[in-house]
């Protein structure tokens, strides 16, 4: 069983949590998913869950990028880059473009 951390824009936070599902329950797969909260974050709660999403990529096997209609932006191109440099596997959960493909 792999394990693979979720990376992907908070408005498809839905998205994610069904996708989770349906991939830890038919395709034997460990996804540590991103903190959901509707709280407004302070900094410092902000830095600290940034933080612990990089530890979940350093971790993992690889990350599963939720890219709903290819979007993908700064912060997962960024989440992309890092496991790119750690070796890490990259599953896309929509086709990818040529953009998407040089992060």
């Amino acid at each position: 069983m792999k394990t693979y951390t979720f990376c992907g824009s908070m408005r498809f936070e839905k998205e994610m949590m069904e996708t989770a599902f349906l991939l830890e329950t038919q395709n034997d797969c460990n996804i540590l998913q991103c903190t959901y909260t509707d709280k407004q974050l302070s900094e410092e709660e902000r830095f600290q869950l940034v933080k612990a999403h990089y530890r979940k990529i350093d971790i993992s096997d690889g990350i599963y990028v939720l890219n709903i209609d290819g979007y993908i932006g700064d912060s997962v191109a960024e989440e992309i880059r890092y496991a790119k440099q750690k070796g890490k596997e990259i599953l896309y959960h929509c086709p990818v473009s040529s953009k998407e493909e040089l992060l």
